[in-house]
């Protein structure tokens, strides 16, 4: 066949939408590391697929030179590396892949490498999952999935779509951001026969997934990254989003994403050892915000800084960590400086902070707790201390923002060693990054001809190097990662970090707040927010695994006694995100102020677990019905109603029938516990 005939060919296929490079029957593996040498074997397709020189890799993939080696492992962790070579380009694709028996998950990143002596042929459209699902039983295909972050009430909102052979699911972020307003790199395929598939993406830019059903009892499954079509020079090597799929088998789909919730847990959460770390911990403000014309952290002292972490300890209250935000550095200060303008100049204010940031650092410590600082090195504004000293290290597309280059070798190096040693000198325990613009005009402006990705591609790898430095260089250190608020949330962000802001969503607007915990608890155990007042209602709707105190503690509109009430209730609760969730009021659009929004944390490690419930302020029902999940059904429960202090006694098979909650009045919360009777 000639190479015409046989790029026509990957042409119509393409089309066509034809099946997958791997079909399976979907179902939870009874081995997971005889699942991996079985899909990776030599002579069979693996599971992601590329175009080379305009040909589809299922045209050639099972001829090229292949080995499957067995890789030293970790416990709970089976590893694997699977090579495809073309001897005739020298092309080499290394797939490295991790098993979890435990989670009956699998995940895999590729490496493309050229080992040859000229640059390879153009490599394109890289599904680096490519996956074809079988069923046994007839039936709909359902995709629970959710929106990224967009500032919005909205944000994270769940959504199920049924896929059909003409309705495909195709879903992708904006700007650049992983999880930014479109769509979220999580999401669960659920089949007609009870079995189903949680499919992760880890890629902090432009990820792709597309879902579809191109005939009965099957659909299909392919990620990667969106825009990609170049060649690799001799001796270059690029690497692929990570992706990840974990099975599942059970009559709800929750089994899937609480077994997902516990995976992340177990592999992809980073838990600091020091006596100080906690992986989900309580935030304490500095007096949040600075009067106007000030902003931010604009017009903070060093005095009143360590007055106000003082202050915490006086008044009984102990977070965890002293958040210290925007607007410390040089450029920043005072009634005419802006935290917005100033990005690039990565030096403490010495008029405001003439010895640095370590007397902040030695006063938090004094009071038990780290010191959180924010920084946002990517984002480089005209005029700035880099900007000035380095320009040939910035990607320019307009007036104002910059990007620093982080594929550039000697702008990642200078970010590591500046902001590492910075660190290190001021005692800074939390490393905050925050990325505050869109970042794809950027990198397709600068893409070589014949290169499309490289820049993106770059600039990745380049970002998880200045993390992974970080880490190493400081074990106990923490990571929030923000990025116009839970704008760049996927799976190797999640491995190295924590969205401690996860929305910048209207700042105490608590029923937007409610619906970004109810969404982002389908996927994600780790994620906070702030907290503004401290009456029930409020303070329940902030509540995650994670919150910071943004308490106004000079002022007289919250007392001590209220504040020492609320962190007592925030204590209470925090360990119960992190085990099981369940939704109890389905997936409506919770947005509107007239409805109920209510759901559950089931804790199997005690047989406790608690309900939260908000009754939003038009809504004109007092009471709705739900059923609990995830109970013993011969289990005896005593459930009590933290406000009233009633107490009841319930068998576990009729709290799942049914549960009535009642609130007598609009906008009000109610708070149930409930434990397993001895």
């Amino acid at each position: 066949m000639s190479k015409r005939l046989l790029i026509l060919v990957a042409i119509l296929l393409s089309v066509v939408n034809i099946n997958a490079q791997t079909a399976q029957r979907i179902e939870v593996p009874s081995s997971v590391e005889k699942w991996i040498t079985t899909t990776f074997a030599r002579g069979k397709t693996p599971p992601f697929s590329f175009i080379y020189d305009g040909i589809h890799s299922q045209q050639f993939i099972r001829r090229w030179q292949h080995s499957l080696q067995k890789q030293e492992s970790t416990e709970g962790v089976i590893e694997y590396v699977a090579t495809y070579q073309d001897r005739a380009t020298g092309l080499k694709v290394d797939c490295h892949v991790k098993g979890f028996q435990e989670f009956s998950a699998v995940e895999w990143v590729l490496n493309f490498t050229n080992t040859g002596s000229a640059n390879t042929p153009q490599i394109t459209k890289v599904n680096a999952l490519d996956y074809s699902a079988l069923t046994t039983n007839m039936g709909d295909f359902n995709v629970l999935h959710s929106l990224g972050s967009n500032h919005d009430r909205a944000d994270f909102r769940p959504l199920m779509t049924t896929i059909t052979n003409t309705q495909p699911l195709s879903m992708s972020p904006m700007h650049g951001r992983s999880s930014d307003t479109s769509a979220f790199p999580f999401f669960n395929v659920i089949t007609p026969d009870n079995n189903g598939v949680l499919v992760a993406i880890g890629w902090t830019g432009t990820w792709f997934a597309d879902v579809s059903a191109p005939k009965i009892k099957c659909v299909n499954i392919s990620a990667g990254m969106k825009r990609m079509d170049l060649h690799l020079y001799p001796g270059e090597a690029i690497r692929t989003p990570l992706v990840s799929m974990l099975f599942w088998q059970g009559e709800d789909f929750m089994t899937g994403n609480n077994m997902f919730r516990r995976f992340i847990l177990a592999h992809h959460t980073r838990r600091p050892t020091d006596e100080l770390g906690s992986y989900s911990p309580i935030n304490g403000g500095l007096d949040w915000g600075d009067p106007a014309p000030c902003n931010e952290y604009g017009c903070l002292t060093e005095e009143f800084a360590v007055g106000l972490i003082k202050r915490y300890k006086m008044f009984g209250l102990k977070p965890e960590s002293i958040w210290l935000d925007a607007g410390w550095y040089e450029g920043a200060g005072g009634p005419n400086g802006s935290w917005w303008n100033s990005v690039g100049s990565w030096y403490a204010d010495k008029e405001r902070f003439p010895r640095g940031l370590k007397p902040l650092s030695d006063a938090a410590h004094s009071i038990g707790a780290r010191l959180l600082v924010w920084f946002e090195p990517e984002r480089v504004f005209d005029g700035s201390r880099l900007a000035k000293e380095h320009p040939e290290w910035l990607l320019k597309v307009g007036p104002g923002n910059n990007l620093l280059d982080l594929g550039n070798k000697e702008a990642l190096e200078w970010v590591c060693k500046h902001i590492g040693d910075f660190i290190e000198e001021n005692g800074i325990d939390t490393y905050r990054q925050d990325f505050n613009m869109p970042i794809d005009p950027y990198w397709l402006t600068f893409d070589e001809p014949g290169r499309i990705g490289m820049k993106e591609i770059r600039h990745i790898e380049g970002l998880y190097a200045f993390w992974d430095y970080l880490i190493e260089r400081f074990p106990n250190i923490m990571i929030d990662n923000c990025a116009s608020g839970g704008r760049r949330i996927d799976l190797e962000t999640t491995s190295r970090s924590i969205p401690l802001w996860r929305t910048d969503y209207n700042y105490g607007e608590v029923n937007g707040y409610q619906c970004h915990t109810y969404g982002l608890n389908f996927f994600l155990p780790l994620h906070g927010t702030g907290t503004y007042g401290t009456g029930s209602y409020s303070l329940r709707s902030s509540m995650s695994s994670a919150t910071g105190l943004n308490w106004e503690s000079t002022t007289q509109r919250v007392t001590i006694a209220e504040m020492q009430h609320a962190l007592k209730e925030i204590m209470s609760l925090r360990p119960y995100y992190l085990e099981d969730y369940y939704p109890l009021t389905g997936l409506q659009d919770h947005t509107p102020d007239t409805v109920w929004l209510a759901y559950q944390l089931n804790r199997p490690s005690d047989d406790t677990g608690i309900v939260m419930a908000f009754r939003r302020k038009d809504n004109q029902q007092p009471e709705i019905e739900v059923k609990l999940r995830g109970l013993l059904p011969d289990a005896t429960y005593e459930v009590t109603n933290v406000d009233s202090g009633e107490v009841v006694t319930i068998v576990g098979a009729e709290l799942m029938q049914s549960l009535k909650l009642k609130l007598d009045k609009p906008y009000s919360s109610l708070l149930l516990k409930y434990t397993k009777c001895k």
